[in-house]
């Protein structure tokens, strides 16, 4: 089995974050900028978003409004939205990106990976085949094919059928 390393997310990583009085999923349900945030879709309960430091294009996340660390803070119901929205995404995302596949995941806790661990969010990555290459080995450089706010802009449309 190959390795590959993401080395460009380690500076985001260990840069300093300041202290807020809220958390940065928490600013984002409350903003109406859903274009600078890259929001693609607000439900009831919960909202999706692209993520500003992708594994791959069209990488986006499920976020309930309520902040919690885990599947425990919601409510039945809140969690069936959550899910709910999950399979929008994924269908949006077949139909606009036509993905072979896709890594769906939940980071809970910081020592699990999770970036933001007081709010707990899911991850929508879109895989292709080959989709893993050279440049972020070779040339410490990520390709995302499309810019963020095309995506998220095709991702909006679809979602809003």
């Amino acid at each position: 089995m190959d390795t590959l390393h993401a080395p460009w997310r380690i500076e985001y990583i260990l840069s300093p974050k300041p202290e807020l009085k809220e958390g940065l999923f928490t600013r984002i349900a409350q903003s109406s900028d859903d274009e600078t945030n890259l929001v693609i879709v607000r439900d009831r309960t919960c909202f999706a978003l692209l993520n500003k430091y992708p594994y791959n294009g069209g990488h986006l996340m499920v976020v309930p409004y309520k902040e919690v660390p885990d599947l425990n803070g919601l409510t039945d119901e809140e969690s069936a939205d959550l899910w709910k929205l999950v399979r929008r995404c994924v269908n949006a995302l077949t139909t606009v990106m036509k993905p072979d596949g896709f890594n769906i995941g939940i980071n809970l806790g910081k020592v699990a990976g999770a970036g933001i661990a007081e709010h707990l969010h899911i991850h929508i990555v879109p895989r292709w085949n080959g989709d893993t290459n050279f440049m972020p080995v070779i040339a410490n450089t990520g390709v995302v094919p499309q810019a963020l706010v095309e995506v998220a802009a095709k991702l909006r449309a679809e979602l809003g059928k």
